[in-house]
């Protein structure tokens, strides 16, 4: 099971594996008060769609398309989430405001899309359809 948690709420027994997908530590949030058991800058948006994102220069859907293709183009900072995801809990812990609109639901959408594709087949999936121009 995967979930999503802003930073700021307590840890649960349910969490599982609590993983920070965030390329910026949280506001206001000391390190040692936060309880993750990883921290994947890399795994997050690019610099520049966060920021393009976070300024209102795109909507949320087109956030989600260019994040699913950023994604796509670097299986390797998330396939460990998603083998975590496939043997148990996995908590995506992000800093955002808004619990609906946010990197941390679209990686869950991803996670949740890899770990039924690799149910269903032996041979690594193909990503072809997240690069539509080519």
């Amino acid at each position: 099971m995967i979930q999503c948690k802003r930073a700021y709420e307590a840890p649960a027994p349910a969490d599982g594996r609590r993983v920070l997908v965030d390329r910026l530590w949280p506001r206001n949030c000391r390190k040692d008060e936060l309880i993750i058991d990883a921290w994947l800058q890399d795994v997050a948006p690019s610099h520049a769609l966060r920021k393009a994102f976070k300024g209102g220069e795109m909507s949320f859907d087109q956030f989600r398309t260019v994040y699913r293709q950023e994604l796509g183009a670097q299986p390797q900072h998330w396939w460990k989430l998603a083998d975590i995801a496939r043997h148990g809990n996995l908590t995506l812990v992000y800093a955002a405001r808004s619990t609906r609109e946010n990197n941390a639901v679209v990686l869950a959408e991803w996670l949740e899309d890899e770990v039924e594709k690799r149910a269903q087949m032996s041979s690594p999936a193909c990503y072809l359809d997240e690069f539509p121009d080519h």
